[in-house]
């Protein structure tokens, strides 16, 4: 009878756990924790747990829902099950948790874990390379690390951080693009790669790299000196740019044909011999000059050599001070013709050595082609008669041309006349000054006496109407009052 009532209620009693088993399984909703970056060859911790689970629970840890990290047995499914984890570079995943509690099964949230590579080995690389351009030419420095992921750059010049609000820089990723190079920005440049895990950060820093900003050079210039060799004559052209940074190829140009060429890396000049004939038209010279972005040419020079000769005269100019003092002569020596003439002045016949006298000052300007000379101290020791004399430069024992003798007589009356007048000068300016002043202040003071009698008649013109205005009404009232007093008499009588 007992075997019977046991049948009768095993049905009863399945039906009766259905529901919580069903429960159960309904509610296998696993919660899964941890990081979602990581440095590489480091450690890190997966937690998972399934809230309101009181069976037995196995945990498995999968990645890209096909590795499995491990399984986890947990009495109770609320116990959190901890799963530690050596990061490799087979790491990098999407990360899951599966929880079986007796026949139910159910999976977690995701997470994707990136593996994080610090920086190592940074190098700092230009386009153009070596990192060398002109003022106005573009440059671009790279940033790069021999490994590394997830990273983030800093640039740095002159040993201070380039930010977003420096002018002249674009910094993209890795690259640093410098469009229109200034001499301003010539210097050392250097990049730090960083990557950042939770609050852990890896840093790996370059050398320092010089750029250099080279300056373009001036239009070229030229020019020629003439020397004898032997008995043949030689002339020196010399090319050469005021401004600019070697090196610079220098052409010589006959014709405008080149017919020699030379790098100069130290200097702005190069010299070039060639062959000329006096008296001979030998063509036209240009000097060229080419660097990496430039292609000038200087103006024209022809190589004609004229020999000094024909006419040869002094002028003498008088030099004074604003107080109309004198105070120098200065003498011009000018001849008809000649390309490079060497002059020389003589008085009373002897040639003077401006070397050994200071009372003379040689000026000399090759290219008006004449010299001067000042006679700095007027004195009577400086009077006598003065010729120049010329020839040419190239040709030391070659003859001269001279110019007729010009007498200067420096006198003490002379000197003392012109004290006295400058003497005059200075008292005239003086009394005229005084003039002036004096002048002036009169019609300053005349200005401030009508402008005070303008101000006393204004303010005596508003005094006498306000006199008036008060005198007017008790006249009136009197007025009132005898014409009451006379119409009241009039009654009585």
């Amino acid at each position: 009878m007992k075997k019977h009532h046991t049948l009768y209620l095993l049905p009863i009693l399945t039906l009766a756990s259905l529901p919580i088993m069903l429960g159960e399984a309904d509610s296998l909703h696993p919660v899964l924790s941890g990081p979602d970056r990581a440095y590489l060859n480091t450690r890190v911790v997966f937690w998972c747990s399934t809230p309101s689970l009181s069976s037995k629970v196995i945990y498995r840890l999968i990645r890209d829902r096909r590795f499995l990290v491990g399984p986890k047995v947990s009495p109770k499914g609320d116990q959190i099950a901890t799963f530690p984890l050596k990061v490799k570079a087979a790491s990098d995943g999407s990360y899951q948790c599966k929880v079986t509690a007796g026949e139910s099964t159910g999976f977690s949230n995701r997470i994707k874990l990136s593996v994080v590579t610090p920086p190592s080995n940074t190098r700092v690389t230009s386009e153009p390379s070596p990192p060398v351009v002109y003022e106005g030419s573009q440059i671009r420095l790279s940033c790069d690390a021999e490994q590394g992921s997830h990273l983030n750059y800093t640039w740095y010049f002159n040993r201070k951080e380039i930010t977003s609000s420096n002018s002249g820089f674009s910094i993209a990723g890795n690259k640093l693009v410098m469009e229109k190079m200034t001499l301003e920005q010539e210097g050392n440049y250097n990049c730090i790669v960083w990557s950042v895990v939770q609050d852990t950060s890896r840093y790996s820093t370059s050398a320092e790299v010089k750029v250099t900003v080279k300056v373009k050079i001036s239009k070229p210039e030229i020019s020629i000196s003439v020397f004898k060799d032997g008995d043949n004559y030689l002339g020196n052209v010399t090319c050469w740019s005021s401004t600019g940074s070697p090196p610079v190829n220098f052409s010589l140009l006959l014709d405008d044909k080149e017919v020699r060429s030379i790098t100069v890396t130290d200097s702005l000049a190069a010299w070039f011999n060639v062959s000329v004939v006096i008296g001979l038209n030998m063509g036209e010279a240009q000097c060229q000059g080419r660097t990496q972005v430039q292609d000038l040419k200087s103006e024209t020079l022809t190589l004609d050599i004229v020999p000094v000769g024909g006419d040869v005269r002094v002028e003498v100019d008088y030099l004074y001070t604003a107080e109309a003092k004198l105070t120098a002569a200065k003498l011009s020596c000018h001849i008809s013709r000649g390309t490079f003439p060497h002059f020389s002045w003589l008085l009373n016949d002897s040639i003077i050595l401006s070397e050994s006298q200071d009372n003379f000052q040689p000026q000399t300007d090759l290219s008006h082609r004449k010299q001067a000379l000042i006679l700095s101290k007027l004195s009577p020791e400086n009077s006598g008669y003065y010729r120049c004399r010329a020839r040419d430069s190239y040709e030391i024992s070659g003859p001269w041309a001279d110019s007729a003798a010009v007498l200067i007589q420096i006198t003490d009356e002379l000197l003392n006349s012109m004290a006295q007048a400058s003497s005059c000068i200075e008292t005239s300016q003086k009394l005229f000054t005084e003039v002036i002043m004096i002048v002036f202040c009169c019609f300053f003071l005349l200005m401030l006496a009508a402008a005070s009698a303008c101000v006393y008649k204004m303010f005596d013109h508003s005094q006498a109407n306000t006199i008036s205005f008060h005198l007017s009404e008790p006249e009136s009232q009197s007025a009132g009052l005898q014409s009451g007093t006379l119409s009241s008499d009039v009654q009585n009588q």
